[in-house]
């Protein structure tokens, strides 16, 4: 990949899979592909009894869509296959049959609340702000809504998907379920990630995978909806109203 990669180690029985692209962690097609297909790696690794999902830097874990991306669509079916990518990252990490930790060390946006959202257990630093900035561009959080309405519950999700501008706090997340612990610090935060994946990882695997398909029971029919998601955000894409909003962003930024 030209900007941005993805990486996959395993220490002590701990699978660490780390996501980068220089703008902020933006997520373009390539890095969602790769993405997938490492979780899909990760999960039949047989070296790997647990897994850490987490990106590159100090202060952003993943800026979402890649606006240059977006901008570049150009019909419903290249939008649809570009949403489909933040759909088959969300669908890998909930088929993968290990538990999978989300180290949030900085700010989420869209499609990072949605990564942040499909992990099992989410540990963040108190400057993991997140929004869901999609309604803001004239599209919506669609693909990644199921994701985090499960994991936050839907008056949550209104807010969040309404109220687009708005930062959230890390608190604010952590008290609506996203996160399950916030620290002060990112070796804090590195600290408790790898205790609790140090520990998991001496666990029954075969209980961890039957506890993962309890937490996950009544999903089942993501791959039809996450789809029919795609396409809706792949239409209004290519609307007026978001090429225009997105063009008056990156000329602000």
């Amino acid at each position: 990949m030209k900007e941005g990669k993805v990486s996959y180690k395993v220490t002590k029985n701990v699978g660490i899979i780390e996501f980068y692209h220089p703008a902020h962690n933006a997520l373009p097609s390539e890095v969602l592909d790769q993405l997938a297909r490492t979780i899909d790696e990760a999960g039949d690794d047989p070296e790997a009894r647990v897994i850490v999902l987490q990106s590159a830097g100090d202060r952003t874990f993943c800026a979402g869509a890649s606006f240059d991306e977006l901008v570049a669509i150009e019909n419903e079916t290249t939008g649809k296959a570009f949403f489909m990518g933040f759909a088959k990252v969300i669908n890998a990490c909930r088929k993968c049959p290990k538990l999978i930790i989300g180290r949030v060390q900085g700010k989420a946006v869209g499609g990072g609340v949605g990564v942040a959202s499909a992990v099992d257990y989410c540990i963040a630093s108190k400057f993991a702000s997140i929004k869901l900035s999609e309604l803001a561009i004239g599209i919506g959080p669609f693909v990644v809504g199921p994701a985090v309405e499960r994991k936050i519950g839907t008056s949550a999700f209104s807010q969040l998907s309404i109220n687009a501008k708005e930062w959230r706090t890390a608190t604010w997340a952590q008290e609506k379920g996203l996160f399950y612990e916030v620290f002060d610090n990112n070796k804090q935060v590195d600290q408790y990630v790898m205790h609790l994946a140090d520990t998991l990882a001496e666990m029954n695997p075969e209980a961890m995978t039957a506890l993962k398909k309890t937490i996950w029971s009544g999903t089942d029919h993501w791959d039809d909806l996450l789809e029919e998601r795609a396409a809706m955000s792949g239409r209004l894409v290519l609307s007026d109203f978001t090429r225009d909003a997105i063009a008056s962003f990156k000329s602000k930024s």
